[in-house]
């Protein structure tokens, strides 16, 4: 039997680490063995900081946010809580921007939050483009688009793809008698 070698297995796994390793710092891109312990302790800040880099940019949001607030004399957390009361959904990376190019927009929306925290306004603003407009409804923007989905769904159904049963629960919903019918006589029945 033929003696197995393998020589050029490892040597491709050495390659692949060491090419990985380029440009580390002194050994820890000539020595396989050194280059594949600074591999995986790479690898591991790289987990670790994609999860602080979410960190360290919601900091910087909140801290342009309440730079911007100072200049407004609101507190970042008054103006926070005055948005939430007044029903305002912006997330801190559209507010920073706001807050860095459009400051009349944002002193607005300030505006906006201290009728909030003062219970003037109840989740009835909406905040479109660069408009605040405060309206007299009684439903927030994600109960709107809620709504729209919902229409919309109803009207997009795909019977065919629907068991007998689903169908049938649909059919009593709207009061269609389907006793004894087979699935293509509901679908049908459905669709008129």
């Amino acid at each position: 039997m033929a003696r197995v070698k393998n020589g050029a297995v490892t040597k491709a796994r050495h390659k692949k680490v060491l090419k990985a390793a380029k440009g580390y710092f002194g050994s820890k891109h000539r020595l396989y063995k050194t280059a594949k312990e600074q591999l995986m302790h790479s690898g591991q800040y790289a987990f670790r900081d994609r999860k602080q880099k979410k960190r360290d940019f919601r900091k910087l949001w909140i801290t342009r946010i309440n730079a911007a607030c100072r200049q407004n004399e609101i507190s970042y957390s008054r103006f926070i809580e005055g948005l939430t009361k007044a029903g305002v959904e912006i997330n801190r990376k559209m507010l920073s921007e706001i807050a860095i190019n459009d400051p009349k927009m944002f002193s607005e929306l300030v505006k906006v939050a201290r009728d909030g925290k003062a219970g003037k306004i109840t989740k009835a603003t909406e905040v479109a483009g660069n408009e605040v407009t405060i309206g007299g409804a009684k439903t927030t923007k994600a109960a709107a688009k809620k709504e729209v989905k919902a229409e919309a769904k109803e009207e997009t159904v795909d019977y065919s793809k629907m068991t007998v049963a689903e169908l049938k629960e649909v059919a009593a919903k709207k009061e269609i008698n389907v006793a004894g019918m087979k699935k293509a006589e509901i679908i049908e029945a459905l669709t008129k």
